[in-house]
Formats: structure tokens, C-alpha cells, sequence
């Protein structure tokens, strides 16, 4: 799971030392060595799982997709960005983060001494 682009269709097979990556970035990290560049590249399908390869010299945008399940791997990135928020539980099952909006009613006061109406009934 690349933590640099968040919808990665893909992973590329490095030619320098033919380990899967999401992208050069994570390369970057995990290896010591620069990233080989070559024009013929191997791609794994995250939809199908399945591996392909592609000719980077001659590309056009009928190879964008997938050629097994025809899955679009060429698309904007979306990548992380920083957010200050609150982190918790999930709300469906804690719901203490959670403000209750409605109005509250008048408390039902439950004594002799109640200065309502109904207070003066026995029974």
C-alpha cells in the first residue's frame, strides 16, 4: 500500500532490482539505489492481479488501461495530505465525540413540592 499516492492502480516492477513498488517514491525509500529507468515496464493490475508489460516509447491512451480487465491505471494521483483533526473511535459505535443537537425539553420534576398543576392530584 503506497502511503505516497492514495489511488495507485498499479505496481511497477523496478528493472534494477526487479522488486513490485506503488511508485519511485516508495523506491526511494525502501532501496539504497537509485531507480533504473528503461522503456519497457511491468505493471501488476491491483484489480485482477494480473502482470502485463508496456512499451513506454510508443504509448498512447489506448494503453492506459488494463489489456485483462480493462481497468483505467493512468489517472490523476491522489496524493495524502496533512489535516488537523480528531481522531476516535468509529462514531457508528462510539458516539461520545458526538454532540447531541436536539432541544431538550422541560424536566419532568417528580415530587409533592412541584409547583404545576398536576402536582395538586393524589392518586
Amino acid at each position: 500500500m503506497c502511503k505516497h499516492i492514495l489511488n495507485a492502480q498499479v505496481a511497477i516492477r523496478s528493472a534494477c532490482c526487479r522488486k513490485w513498488f506503488d511508485c519511485a517514491e516508495c523506491h526511494a525509500e525502501q532501496e539504497q539505489h537509485p531507480l533504473m529507468q528503461s522503456h519497457d515496464m511491468t505493471f501488476a493490475c491491483k484489480k485482477c492481479k494480473k502482470c502485463f508489460r508496456k512499451d513506454t516509447t510508443e504509448f498512447d491512451e489506448s494503453d492506459e488501461y488494463c489489456p485483462h480487465c480493462d481497468n483505467h491505471f493512468v489517472i490523476e494521483a491522489k496524493t495524502a495530505k496533512p489535516a488537523l483533526t480528531i481522531e476516535g473511535d468509529d462514531v457508528r459505535m462510539n458516539n461520545k465525540l458526538l454532540k447531541d443537537e436536539r432541544a431538550r425539553g422541560k424536566p419532568l420534576l417528580r415530587s409533592m413540592f412541584d409547583p404545576d398543576d398536576d402536582a395538586d392530584r393524589l392518586g
